[in-house]
């Protein structure tokens, strides 16, 4: 298991750093020169096109990756040849209609680009793999987590409502454990006469979370009160007061605290 930085704002960073490195190299390096292309004009026009496409196909691949991210709560090895293998290949296949455009008209047959374009990829490959590290620089760290999480007064009156005039719930802060979405409501679950009860409101769990600052997103469907924690279950299950509730990988930072 590895760690990703999800934001596409701090890897579009990336892609642009990746932009400038291969207009660079392919300008001063020439990975892929034969000697037939010795003007300077049709050089400049090859690295600023290839910068470009190596930008977008890096974007498209960041896309990709929050996808793929987004779908299964967690990164991995096999997630990250994955995502850097795909910007190759997107790359590659991009970069070569580009070549082999009239703009260009590049002389080289495919295979011939592709080994001239793989000594690049080989040298490349470990630069994209220290600029996506990089960007785990830019994760909240355990003690911003600490410093940011929202206080509370225990004796707090909430009042939660819903669209309807009769989505009405009222308790005190210390009694809410946690509220998770069910569909077009959510389910909220408090206590009340030593048990826990629940009722649905017509609402959304962002809204929920906007309104309740204090509850921590453990999951997509699930905020919890974190004075209900108990303990861990498992590695991807936390007991609350009389309830259990998942955590997703992608939001265990937010529990670093208990």
């Amino acid at each position: 298991m590895i760690k990703l930085n999800p934001s596409i704002k701090h890897h579009t960073f990336v892609g642009l750093f990746i932009c400038l490195w291969i207009f660079i190299f392919t300008y001063y390096i020439r990975p892929f020169d034969s000697g037939n292309y010795g003007n300077y004009p049709w050089w400049e026009f090859l690295s600023f096109g290839f910068s470009i496409i190596a930008f977008l196909s890096y974007f498209i691949t960041t896309i990709f990756q929050d996808t793929i991210y987004r779908q299964f709560e967690t990164w991995n090895i096999l997630f990250e040849i994955i995502a850097i293998v795909a910007f190759h290949f997107l790359n590659l296949i991009l970069s070569f209609i580009y070549y082999k455009s009239p703009f260009l008209n590049g002389i080289w047959n495919f295979n011939e680009y592709f080994n001239g374009i793989l000594k690049s990829a080989i040298i490349f490959t470990p630069i994209i793999i220290f600029a996506r590290t990089l960007t785990l620089k830019f994760l909240p760290k355990e003690k911003e987590i600490i410093k940011n999480l929202p206080q509370k007064k225990t004796e707090e009156k909430l009042i939660i409502r819903g669209e309807y005039k009769l989505d009405i719930l009222k308790i005190k802060a210390s009694d809410l454990v946690c509220v998770s979405k069910s569909q077009n409501y959510v389910e909220v679950f408090f206590i009340e006469n030593s048990s826990i009860q629940s009722k649905l409101i017509r609402s959304s769990l962002k809204k929920i979370q906007t309104d309740i600052p204090f509850l921590i997103q453990v999951h997509r469907s699930h905020l919890i009160n974190i004075d209900h924690f108990k303990s861990w279950k498992n590695s991807n299950t936390i007991l609350l007061t009389q309830t259990e509730i998942p955590v997703s990988k992608n939001y265990k930072n937010n529990l670093s605290v208990i």
